[in-house]
């Protein structure tokens, strides 16, 4: 298992110089920087009143989101096993005045690098795929949590992740759930921001899973479901055919196409 978590952690550190760039906007840095809230239309409806909460944010990349929850008034750490992002995280935060903790390390061992207990976990957008164990990872949240702190996760919808477009068809293409000693090994020379420069390290492993395993392994880990949600809209382009939202850099299908649920959030309480 750790190959797989070191080519990820290559490839990532590769990517962070791409996405500092921000030569296509995915990131709105240039707005962020002006001060403006750049979390996603999804998150920033449900995340709520974050007014002085203890907040950690896992797999937080270079820290952008991290800043944006603490400029809301939380008190934030952020996590991440890339140590090019992290210390991207630690600039950025010195860059615009906007204090949080930033810590190395892989999610798995976050309350021992940690160490300390949180009012909200948070983890957002291409966080989980990285995973092979939900149920060790929905163990992590728990002890991460304070009793009665609330976990909120959104992400890409599982039932459509199966699925790639070709020759403009979408087609089922991947198991609905993946093997955690065989994983989807993918090889890509560019990220997924649209960005033209090149990535060396271009072998990356990634996990599908279905909803029933994610909410099974928050239960399992003692936290109650409060809303679970569906909805229609991506913050990138999953499929070529998508076109933007018009808002908050988001994606959605085409008119004349079936709707469907492309991403979902949910929040739990541990007791």
């Amino acid at each position: 298992m750790e190959a797989f978590f070191e080519a990820n952690r290559t490839n990532w550190d590769e990517r962070v110089a791409i996405h500092l760039k921000d030569a296509t906007g995915v990131y709105r840095l240039a707005e962020f920087r002006a001060g403006i809230d750049t979390l996603h239309p999804i998150e920033a409806a449900e995340i709520g009143d974050i007014e002085g909460k203890r907040l950690v944010h896992l797999q937080c990349h270079f820290g952008k989101d991290t800043l944006t929850l603490a400029r809301r008034g939380a008190v934030c750490t952020g996590l991440d096993f890339s140590p090019a992002a992290i210390a991207a995280a630690r600039t950025l935060s010195a860059e615009v005045g906007v204090p949080a903790r930033f810590v190395e390390g892989n999610v798995y061992d976050a309350p021992a690098l940690i160490g300390e207990r949180f009012d909200i976990v948070y983890v957002t957008w291409g966080a989980i795929n990285w995973l092979p164990d939900l149920k060790r990872w929905a163990q992590v949240v728990a002890d991460l949590l304070v009793p009665g702190g609330r976990f909120y996760l959104v992400e890409s919808h599982p039932s459509i992740l199966p699925f790639e477009q070709v020759e403009g068809v979408i087609r089922p293409h991947y198991d609905r759930r993946t093997p955690a000693d065989r994983p989807l090994a993918t090889d890509e020379q560019t990220s997924y921001t649209g960005a033209a420069e090149t990535i060396r390290s271009t072998r990356t492993y990634e996990w599908i899973h279905p909803i029933s395993d994610i909410l099974n392994a928050l239960i399992g880990a003692g936290l109650r479901l409060d809303f679970l949600n569906e909805h229609e809209e991506l913050p990138y382009r999953l499929y070529p055919c998508m076109v933007p939202t018009g808002t908050g850099g988001m994606y959605r299908l085409p008119d004349g196409m079936p709707r469907l649920a492309l991403s979902f959030s949910l929040q739990a309480t541990k007791a």
